[in-house]
């Protein structure tokens, strides 16, 4: 009885992150230009719900699909269901209100009070200031309509029980200053939820405790093979030995008019990493991003980038 009653709890009690607010967000061009810059390049939602060609170097993104949905993270690739990017374009999102987009991306509870997979990193875009996720939705609203309906998301069992304690209510917190880079790197990291793949998973799918940024993260890559994610910390298997440039450097040269990005061998190394899109961020914000990254505890681990099949 005691097991049956918390299933029932569990399926109709949660998600509990109360309604969606009542907001009317006004599109402005600083708000468009704000939230072009963070959907395609910082926090990444034009890449996820857009088509990605494996066929070349960190699976660039098809630009004429972007929002249009694309991304299948399923049990293929080590996901305890089958979970879609969808569409998001005014195509999917015509009959949402603002309200809805933003509790879905800043709660994890889609409009019809069903709980997301956090494999969209809704816990980090909780704890972001307002105002940029009011311009992520204004930005989004403006995408050209794609007429694509994805698959429906589903959870394997018990995920699809105590998915619905995943969800949580945000915890807002302002944009600190540039002036201020270590903060502000914290910030931006976060909005980019680095930490998500640079962070080591145990057998059940729960971050490794003391192993936060040193990477090692298993990705299966969709033309075979496992690429893992570096360690991120100021430990020599990690980032200790790199300078600010050097950092700035390793984003900016898929930005570089002489970079042609290669086609890549199935079963040959590759990444899930999108350099291409992050090369398109401000070298101000990559340096404090770095320089945040400085602060934080050095850890001992060395990771083997790629394993090929067998």
């Amino acid at each position: 009885l005691f097991i049956a009653g918390s299933i029932i709890y569990l399926k109709t009690a949660l998600p509990n992150v109360g309604e969606a607010p009542d907001l009317t967000i006004e599109s402005t061009p600083e708000r468009l230009a704000r939230g072009e810059y963070l959907a395609n390049t910082v926090a990444l939602c034009t890449d996820c719900h857009s088509k990605r060609n494996w066929d070349y170097y960190a699976g660039p993104s098809h630009p004429e699909t972007r929002g249009a949905g694309g991304e299948m993270f399923n049990q293929e690739l080590g996901f305890p269901g089958s979970y879609s990017a969808k569409n998001i374009t005014p195509f999917r999102l015509k009959n949402w209100t603002d309200g809805e987009i933003f509790r879905a991306i800043t709660s994890g509870v889609s409009k019809d009070g069903s709980a997301l997979f956090p494999v969209m990193p809704y816990l980090n875009y909780g704890q972001m200031d307002e105002e940029d996720i009011y311009s992520i939705i204004a930005y989004i609203r403006s995408l050209p309509e794609h007429e694509n309906v994805m698959p429906a998301s589903s959870s394997d069992f018990p995920v699809n029980i105590f998915i619905n304690t995943m969800p949580q209510k945000p915890n807002f917190k302002k944009r600190p200053s540039k002036s201020d880079q270590i903060a502000y790197g914290e910030y931006m990291y976060n909005v980019a939820a680095c930490n998500e793949c640079h962070t080591p998973i145990d057998e059940q799918g729960m971050k490794i405790p003391g192993m936060d940024f040193a990477g090692g993260f298993k990705f299966i890559l969709p033309k075979g093979g496992t690429v893992r994610s570096s360690n991120l910390t100021p430990h020599e298997t990690g980032l200790k030995n790199w300078t600010t440039e050097q950092f700035v450097a390793r984003f900016k040269m898929y930005k570089d008019s002489a970079y042609v990005n290669p086609k890549v061998e199935p079963g040959k190394f590759n990444t899930v990493m999108p350099w291409l899109r992050y090369a398109e961020m401000d070298s101000t914000d990559l340096a404090a991003m770095f320089a945040y990254l400085q602060t934080v505890e050095p850890i001992d681990n060395t990771v083997e980038r790629f394993t090929a099949d067998d």
